[in-house]
């Protein structure tokens, strides 16, 4: 699965929230935080899923470096946990 997120719609953490929520069909229980966000994106989300943050810089200002960097590092994170464990079938991000 191939998700492109549209770096001009992401003004807020909550936007983002909001679309990988539909996106992935995460439910109605769904916390729309990071912790919960670690949660599906690392054990629930069915691989491989390849997510293309189209014009990031958009989000990455409209965020602010700091929070940018908290999201980017999770994806980043989730990237690389399923690196290590070997598998052929992955997550993966690419920051445009």
């Amino acid at each position: 699965m191939r998700i492109e997120i549209d770096g001009s719609a992401i003004h807020s953490e909550r936007d983002l929230h909001e679309f990988l929520s539909r996106a992935l069909d995460f439910g109605p229980y769904y916390g729309a935080n990071l912790s919960a966000l670690w949660d599906r994106l690392s054990t629930d989300v069915e691989r491989p899923i390849e997510i293309v943050w189209k014009r990031s810089g958009l989000s990455r200002t409209a965020l602010g470096e700091s929070e940018f960097e908290k999201v980017r590092d999770l994806l980043l994170r989730v990237q690389s946990q399923d690196e290590s464990f070997g598998w052929s079938d992955r997550f993966s991000v690419i920051f445009e």
